[in-house]
């Protein structure tokens, strides 16, 4: 239990005030909640799995630099396609397409968590306990429970907010958070 616990708290507050809660806010206004949280859980437990079953080796195989880049452009890319808008065709085609909302956020949160915070605190608490089903558990709990609040405002904000206003926030939150990590995976590139 004290594995559980740890991991979960650990996870839990990493994660608060991290991006893939502002990005779970903006998909909420995109797709129903429950695609929304069926895709971040789904998301969740696959990078916390890989965490916590490959340890450190996933850092070996995927560059974080490498992780960073992908991630930015994906949501520089939803950005955008947030800023087109989207009418009832559209809408009906992304929920019936092969990467509808489920696998859509699903993708977004395991390429935007690799390398981040939560999963190597994973990492480490499965180097640190000796059970690791506890650990994946108790990680992928804090981690659901951390970007609920994300589902929450993002429910929230789209009752109140026009539309309009709405697909803005949702793609100032996606391009900040792509051209940030773009600037910051340069950055790094330059003095390393």
């Amino acid at each position: 239990m004290e594995a559980f616990l740890a991991s979960f708290l650990v996870v839990f507050l990493a994660e608060l005030g991290d991006k893939t809660q502002f990005i779970v806010m903006a998909f909420t206004a995109k797709y129903r909640w429950q695609s929304v949280f069926a895709g971040m859980t789904l998301g969740i437990f696959v990078v916390h799995s890989l965490a916590v079953a490959v340890g450190s080796l996933a850092g070996q195989l995927i560059p974080v630099h490498l992780m960073t880049v992908i991630a930015s452009c994906l949501f520089i890319g939803f950005g955008i396609w947030t800023l087109r808008g989207d009418d009832e065709e559209e809408e009906e085609a992304a929920a019936t397409s092969r990467f509808g909302p489920l696998l859509t956020v699903a993708m977004t949160f395991i390429v935007g968590e690799m390398g981040d915070k939560t999963q190597f605190a994973a990492m480490a608490m499965a180097a640190q306990y000796e059970s690791w089903f506890m650990v994946l558990a108790g990680a992928v709990v804090g981690m659901v429970l951390a970007d609920s609040l994300g589902i929450l405002a993002g429910a929230f904000l789209h009752r109140k907010l026009p539309a309009k206003k709405m697909r803005y926030l949702s793609a100032g939150i996606f391009l900040f958070f792509g051209v940030v990590g773009l600037l910051q995976s340069a950055f790094q590139g330059v003095f390393a």
